[in-house]
């Protein structure tokens, strides 16, 4: 039996490649023989570069960067072997750098993921992949823009500040002094979100609370960020506002297509491209996917749902399995998920279930699917053996 296995992370558990090995050493113990290949994989957030990196080949190279709150910080992006990046934006602006206590959304700037851009472009990258996952702000990008060379003033010709508190500010926009190797360079956004900028399904209305917004602030915010598109819509001639997937990061998505010409695509899509997935689907029986929690979001732009609709083309057969089953986690079944498997299965401390204990009981889920298939097998075997007349023997 050929299996590719394909697993997100389990965030703050393991990583993509922890759960691939755990995977693996469930599966040989029900078939020792079998032939085993994996992709590290991810949706654009926090561990996209590790994933691409170790699928994919290449190098991490670290760098300072400002955090969310304005402090320095150790980051890194990575160079792949055909000289692109891969960036994460949640290595620079990403919501856990900032202790929760000390979190303020109206402040959080997206400035240190434009000195990841520029430190990519200063190591000779002229196509430049950002994950836009896990972030902590809400600024529609301006903070990216500043590290990068854009001005942004008031009315009274004074630069504005950091962070979504102050895009209601803004009344001009200069980029004529950004960095002009943007000219030059592809970027491609990558997201696992399609919301639009503003309103009831955009960025702060939606991932606002997730950062710490109040009610008000969320009103605050969103203003804040129509604003933005509307001055973006007089001065630079483009329509953010409802472009899909703008919401992204809160509305990085939308500055970055704005400020540097990106194209936003699927996460898992752009993943998958650069893991060389097809040949990889088309070699194997068996796909195993997985993430830290499936549930009826699962569905819709996951990893899940990402190696569901490829592997579909080539119709292998896909499994899964999660720390835990939530939820509308049926609902997978419908892109295509034959069967799956929680990792926890008895009730434990949640720091047992994603500590010590984390890579055993994802091993044990890969036996016990393992396990399921093997049945099946036995099944299908006994069935051709009566069909041809011929003696049933029980697969070792």
């Amino acid at each position: 039996m050929r299996i590719l296995i394909a697993s997100d992370s389990f965030k703050g558990s393991l990583s993509s490649a922890q759960v691939a090995e755990n995977i693996k050493a469930g599966i040989l113990g029900v078939y020792s023989d079998a032939e085993i290949k994996y992709i590290s994989v991810a949706d654009g957030g926090e561990g996209t570069v590790e994933a691409v990196i170790s699928g994919s080949g290449g190098k991490m190279v670290n760098t300072p960067v400002m955090g969310p709150d304005g402090k320095m910080l150790d980051s890194f992006f990575g160079i792949l072997e055909d000289g692109s990046a891969i960036i994460e934006m949640a290595a620079a602006s990403g919501l856990p750098l900032v202790p929760e206590r000390e979190r303020d959304i109206m402040k959080a700037t997206t400035y240190g993921t434009g000195q990841l851009l520029k430190a990519a472009m200063d190591n000779g990258c002229m196509k430049i992949y950002i994950g836009v996952g896990g972030s902590a702000t809400n600024d529609g990008g301006i903070g990216m823009a500043q590290a990068l060379g854009a001005s942004f003033k008031d009315d009274r010709g004074e630069e504005v500040g950091f962070g979504g508190g102050q895009l209601s500010r803004i009344a001009k926009i200069d980029v004529s002094r950004m960095d002009e190797r943007l000219r030059r360079t592809e970027i491609i956004v990558m997201s696992d979100v399609t919301n639009p900028l503003c309103g009831p399904s955009g960025a702060s209305a939606v991932y606002g609370p997730q950062k710490g917004a109040s009610p008000e602030q969320v009103v605050l915010l969103d203003e804040g960020l129509s604003h933005l598109a509307k001055v973006i819509e007089e001065t630079l001639t483009i329509d953010i506002r409802n472009m899909k997937g703008a919401g992204a990061a809160g509305g990085l998505g939308g500055g970055l297509a704005a400020f540097t010409g990106a194209v936003i695509r699927s996460g898992i899509d752009a993943v998958l491209d650069m893991s060389d997935f097809a040949q990889k689907a088309e070699w194997a029986d068996l796909i195993i996917t997985g993430e830290g929690r499936i549930d009826f979001q699962s569905s819709y732009g996951k990893v899940i749902s990402g190696i569901a609709g490829r592997a579909g083309k080539y119709g292998v057969p896909i499994a899964a399995i999660a720390g835990s089953l939530s939820e509308g986690s049926q609902e997978v079944y419908k892109i295509g998920i034959s069967c799956m498997e929680a990792a926890v299965c008895r009730p434990m401390p949640l720091e047992e279930a994603m500590g010590e204990k984390a890579g055993e009981l994802v091993a044990d889920a890969a036996e016990r699917l393992m396990r399921g298939i093997k049945v099946g097998t036995m099944q299908r075997d006994r069935a051709c053996h009566e069909c041809l007349g011929t003696p049933n023997n029980r697969l070792q």
